[in-house]
């Protein structure tokens, strides 16, 4: 982890990677099928559910680690291979990472979880104060809650603005970013690992 200072191209990094896992582009159709149903999708309650998880779980995440005796690095590992298979999912468009949660709330069940702060999303977290000072992450992640609340808000009109096949190409763009990003992961915390052990 770098310096606890502001520094743009982290903030930049994280937030392309955060970005890229919540994949609120992706959400855009289930979003828009929502709506011609008429289940009704609360903006404002979505992004601060989403948010309030993701914080919960950035700062208590690697106290649980501590508690299984996992370190960051091992786990950001882990990560990138979570992150890999999503990046897999995204640029050939096969299915992986299943809907199957509890019948609940439109906004919080499947908007909020597992769609938005998921399994993925908690595991990049994570990986992400391997790489990145926290305030830059948090800065990233707020970012993300503001576009998820205008995506989510504005679905229909972006949809009809960006049309189908934008949407499409920039799911397949971000998935190739992702799967870039899960490799260096992998290799930099790797070369850590390496390190510790042959100390």
């Amino acid at each position: 982890m770098t310096s606890l200072y502001f520094n743009l191209q982290e903030t930049l990094s994280a937030f392309v990677v955060l970005f890229a896992v919540i994949d609120i582009t992706g959400l855009l159709p289930v979003l828009i099928d929502f709506h011609n149903k008429g289940m009704k999708v609360s903006a404002p309650k979505a992004a601060i559910f989403s948010l309030i998880t993701f914080i919960v779980f950035l700062f208590a995440g690697e106290a649980l680690l501590q508690l299984f005796q996992v370190d960051i690095s091992s786990f950001a590992i882990a990560g990138s291979f979570v992150l890999f298979v999503m990046a897999i999912e995204m640029v050939l468009g096969v299915q992986i990472f299943r809907n199957d949660g509890p019948e609940g709330t439109t906004t919080l069940v499947p908007i909020v979880f597992p769609l938005i702060a998921g399994a993925g999303s908690f595991t990049t977290l994570l990986s992400l104060r391997a790489l990145y000072s926290l305030p830059n992450i948090i800065i990233a992640l707020l970012l993300n809650i503001v576009i998820v609340y205008l995506a989510i808000r504005f679905s229909t009109k972006i949809e009809r603005i960006l049309g189908k096949a934008f949407v499409y190409v920039l799911r397949k763009f971000f998935g190739v970013i992702l799967l870039a990003i899960s490799v260096r992961m992998f290799v930099s915390n790797f070369a850590k690992l390496m390190e510790m052990f042959g100390e």
